[in-house]
């Protein structure tokens, strides 16, 4: 007689409205991603769990949000607010107040699970057009109101996070169209708060919807793409999944438009200029702590998926796929869009998550691809059909130089089916108290061994914790090493404590603080170390310029206060 094998019992409903839930859970409320059986047994098999310890759920926040925090402004200072944006554009409410304080860190998810709450704005504003931001601005700057700005929420670093009260600014309800395409420049102009979705479509659709004779791709499409804004990936420093050929956010910005508490600006539209220190660039990244970025002139590149090579290979060993990938991007015969390469544990895990065949698994192994040493590259080529043939055939000729051998484009047809739905997991596995996050960090290629083994030899110092390592935004001179780390932990405390000892150990390794997630209030407390006295002095003097009265995003965002 053969028993049904046991699965947890993994969400399948949408949370409740109005609960702790609602706010924390990841994406489209209807949409689940549950790991896989191997996955299961694995995390079972590393955590010393077995099937009992799955069979009732812990802290799910499925309880009403309850804030009980009286509004502190004025109720003078309400009103005049709500004269400014309408009053159906300015919540009071407790759920509002906290979700429009929430982004989608691992430490957040927690507290809210546990309904624990911190920092709120008083009021919720929804601005309808820049002109309400200018008004909004000079009236909080002139009452000494904090303004924190909230435009998707998918933020990793607590930037959302309204330290000081005051208000909430959400700038995607309402600014979140593509105003215009310039075809001649090939340029964009949008506002902040646009969707990627929507934003790709309208450029996808350019002669349907703008009379255009071309179609054109954003080439931004980081993991948060669905639920990212082009505002949130322009102040945070974003980086993109194809940022090897398109670009970081920083490079795609053309000029952008600004309010801030001593007025507002926009910057120039030139491809360049010799005119001293460019202020559209000490904008880009500033996170809301110098001004609003109220509207942006973007570059866009021509959509041709029908030229897109694919392709996959698996290393013999890390030193292999680092050493290919650098002889790649230092080559100089063209970039690919995508480029991916996973360490041994990454590789092995990501196999069990994707369900690779036992008959693969057995030809890699005779074919001296062992287990916990073999490495997985993956990624596409992008533009002019005969760019792509050329870029696909030259690095696959180095991958073989490497001893690499190929999956064809099976392995990076996979991947993208699923790569903007990872996330989800983080809430079928939060039920039962464990925990995934990640942070990133750029590294120039001569000390990429040292930030990943001392990165991953601090994680593994906590038993049974797994550390999964890749590199996916490459350059001449370096890539970024990315860390995913699950662990078993009920306790938010012992939480916060750990993930603070990986930033220790990533500036420790030499790797820079951020790649692509910005600083929020996360890691401002390592700037001053990170970037030195003087260099700090500079950022401070601007903000002490822009915001002389420290209302915008205060408490610690990018380590300014």
């Amino acid at each position: 007689m053969s028993s049904k094998k046991f699965r947890p019992d993994w969400t399948e409903k949408a949370p409740p409205d109005g609960t702790y839930r609602s706010i924390f859970k990841y994406g489209d409320p209807n949409s689940f991603k549950h790991p896989s059986d191997a996955w299961y047994e694995m995390i079972k098999h590393d955590f010393n769990l077995s099937d009992k310890d799955f069979m009732s759920k812990n802290k799910e926040g499925l309880e009403p949000v309850s804030l009980k925090r009286s509004v502190a402004l004025k109720a003078q200072q309400i009103e005049s607010i709500q004269n400014i944006v309408g009053k159906e554009n300015a919540a009071l409410d407790d759920y509002s107040r906290v979700k429009y304080a929430s982004g989608k860190t691992a430490e957040e998810m927690m507290d809210l699970r546990h309904g624990i709450i911190r920092e709120v704005a008083d009021v919720v504003v929804h601005p309808r057009d820049k002109n309400d931001v200018r008004d909004l601005v000079a009236y909080c700057n002139r009452e000494k109101i904090p303004v924190t700005v909230f435009s998707a929420g998918s933020s990793v670093n607590l930037g959302c996070r309204p330290a000081r009260g005051g208000v909430s600014l959400v700038i995607s309800t309402h600014m979140n169209k593509l105003l215009e395409i310039n075809e001649l420049n090939q340029t964009v102009r949008v506002q902040p708060g646009m969707f990627g979705p929507a934003y790709e479509e309208a450029l996808n659709k350019a002669p349907e919807l703008f009379g255009c004779k071309k179609r054109y791709t954003c080439g931004h499409f980081p993991q948060s793409f669905e639920y990212s804004t082009v505002g949130g990936w322009i102040v945070t420093l974003g980086s993109g999944q194809a940022s090897t050929y398109y670009g970081d956010a920083y490079d795609i910005v053309f000029s952008q438009e600004y309010v801030t508490p001593v007025g507002t600006f926009k910057t120039l539209d030139y491809p360049a200029t010799a005119t001293g220190p460019k202020v559209n660039d000490i904008m880009k990244g500033s996170e809301g702590a110098f001004g609003i970025l109220v509207e942006v002139t973007m570059k866009i590149f021509l959509y041709m998926p029908q030229n897109r090579q694919r392709f996959s290979f698996m290393y013999p060993t890390w030193d292999a796929a680092v050493n290919a990938s650098r002889e790649i991007m230092q080559s100089e015969f063209g970039k690919p869009a995508i480029y991916r390469i996973s360490d041994p544990e990454e590789t092995d895990r990501g196999l069990k998550l994707y369900g690779m065949p036992d008959i693969v698994d057995k030809f890699l192994n005779l074919r001296g691809f062992k287990p916990m040493r073999r490495c997985l590259s993956l990624g596409n080529v992008e533009g002019d059909r005969d760019y792509t043939r050329l870029v696909a055939r030259k690095i696959k000729a180095i991958a073989r130089k490497h001893k690499a051998i190929s999956l064809t484009g099976y392995a990076t047809k996979k991947w993208e089916h699923t790569r903007y739905t990872e996330p989800y997991m983080r809430e079928d596995l939060g039920d039962y108290d464990i925990v995934i996050d990640t942070l990133e960090a750029s590294v120039t290629w001569d000390n990429l061994h040292r930030l990943h083994q001392g990165v991953r030899a601090y994680v593994k110092s906590r038993p049974g914790t797994m550390c999964m390592t890749h590199a996916s935004h490459f350059y001449p001179q370096g890539t970024n090493l990315y860390f995913v780390f699950i662990a078993h932990m009920k306790d938010p405390e012992e939480f916060r404590k750990f993930q603070r000892g990986i930033i220790d150990s990533i500036q420790q390794c030499g790797g820079s603080l951020s790649h692509h997630h910005g600083v929020g209030r996360m890691i401002g407390p390592w700037m001053k170390t990170h970037l030195g006295k003087e260099q700090m002095d500079v950022l401070r003097t601007l903000k002490k310029h822009f915001d002389p009265n420290g209302i915008m995003n205060p408490g610690g965002q990018l380590g300014l206060d």
